[in-house]
């Protein structure tokens, strides 16, 4: 795997309404990428993310990942995985137990 782009830069867009938000990677590279979720009482639940083909496999959607767990952590929330790749990757990573509410 690629390492990301050196200027990707990680966004959280979020507000009132139907309490939906995203975290948004751009860079200069490319268009932009995202990692969509919905807030529900004490925590979210990630349900899709998106990369542009391309800038498929340079970790992008890791990226955006790490920043939602760092996030969740900081604010002791869960997240409840519905996207396959995020899906895939808390199976692959025991050590986010702490943060992760299965259905």
């Amino acid at each position: 795997m690629a390492q990301p782009p050196l200027d990707l830069v990680i966004t959280l867009e979020s507000g009132p309404g139907p309490r939906r938000g995203r975290y948004v990677a751009r860079t200069a590279e490319g268009p932009d990428s995202e990692m969509t979720f919905a807030h529900v009482p004490g925590g979210i639940i990630a349900d899709h993310t998106g990369v542009p083909k391309e800038l498929e496999g340079r970790g992008i959607a890791r990226v955006l990942l790490d920043r939602a767990i760092a996030d969740a952590r900081a604010l002791g929330l869960f997240i409840r995985p519905r996207c396959s790749y995020i899906v895939a990757q808390f199976a692959r990573h025991p050590e986010w137990g702490d943060i992760i509410q299965a259905d």
